[in-house]
């Protein structure tokens, strides 16, 4: 889209993404739908792999962070009894073996990868090695040496029992590839196994249960298509809060750090500080009327800006009232 035919929209799209479309392609449909100048999305979401896709614009670009690094919840088809090169239904049949799994065998089996672990990332995965995507690399027959790293997984659950194919809820840390946990389950129950859908119904404390079709905003106006998208504040969800008065906050909206001293909740900032263990507490940063200024983090004996909105972006930006607004055929 050209950048003249684009707007400033502010924003957060909770996308229910459908299968067979790259997260890349699902947002530039979304951003052509809203006319957006700038977009970007909070961490892929395989082409085989359906569910929410939290999608941002404008401002809210600024604030993604915070979804790469959060939990994510999925809903996983286990097909037993068959082991494929790529970990799921894409790929090429390796090894089968009869089953005989029953539900309290793969309950127990479940239970024993709640927890850290560590996992070996596939070969068919986006993770680059000499600037090349690793998936390049297995379509040509290349498999070269992975470093095992720490995921942790916080759940894990059977949610409808099949002998062949069982589906699964797991809620795990970033990094955690549920179809290497579909290679490790089958292995641990003795039969093989590989991932036969996938579907993510979770991304922090968003739900896809609130999510949007692609459909649904073709099917709608440019305004309800704008009207539709969340406010900046849906990416802060559960970030502590701070308030500053009028002086502090002219400071910070210029990117000036703040004195603790100077602020009223200095006591409870020190406590923020203190508990951080050495990583820097985010913190959301209002003016006295409770409109979003930025993140930040406390740095010594200092609120330090990280992040901050532009000033022209009010809240009310995400619900495009212009009443001028033309629809794009």
């Amino acid at each position: 889209m050209r950048r003249a035919h684009a707007d400033a929209v502010d924003g957060v799209l909770l996308l229910d993404k459908p299968l067979g479309l790259s997260s890349n392609t699902a947002l530039q449909r979304a951003r052509h739908l809203l006319r957006a100048r700038k977009a970007g999305h909070t961490g892929t979401l395989d082409p085989q792999a359906s569910g929410l896709l939290p999608l941002t614009f404008g401002e809210a670009t600024k604030f993604s962070a915070g979804l790469l690094d959060a939990d994510k919840v999925y809903r996983a088809r286990l097909a037993l009894g068959a082991t494929t090169d790529s970990g799921d239904i894409e790929g090429e049949v390796v090894a089968r073996r009869e089953v005989a799994v029953t539900q309290e065998g793969l309950c127990a089996v479940l239970r024993t990868f709640v927890g850290a672990l560590r996992q070996v990332p596939p070969m068919h995965s986006a993770l680059k090695r000499d600037g090349r995507p690793l998936y390049e690399l297995a379509r040509k027959g290349i498999e070269v040496e992975r470093e095992a790293r720490e995921v942790r997984i916080a759940r894990l659950d059977l949610v409808c029992w099949d002998p062949m194919q069982p589906e699964i809820e797991v809620e795990c840390s970033k990094g955690t590839y549920v179809r290497v946990l579909a290679q490790d389950i089958g292995a641990a129950l003795g039969c093989g196994a590989h991932l036969a859908a996938l579907r993510r119904t979770r991304v922090g404390r968003l739900r896809v249960e609130d999510a949007l079709r692609l459909e649904d905003l073709e099917a709608g106006t440019l305004q309800a298509r704008r009207r539709s998208l969340q406010p900046l504040d849906a990416l802060l969800d559960g970030v502590p809060r701070i308030a500053l008065e009028a002086e502090c906050a002219r400071r910070f909206r210029h990117g000036q750090r703040i004195a603790l001293s100077d602020l009223n909740e200095h006591a409870w900032l020190e406590e923020q500080a203190r508990h951080a263990a050495g990583a820097p507490t985010r913190l959301r940063v209002d003016d006295a009327q409770g409109q979003l200024l930025g993140l930040a983090c406390v740095e010594d004996g200092c609120l330090a800006p990280m992040r901050l909105i532009g000033q022209s972006c009010g809240q009310a930006s995400a619900q495009a009232t212009n009443s001028q607004i033309e629809e794009v055929l």
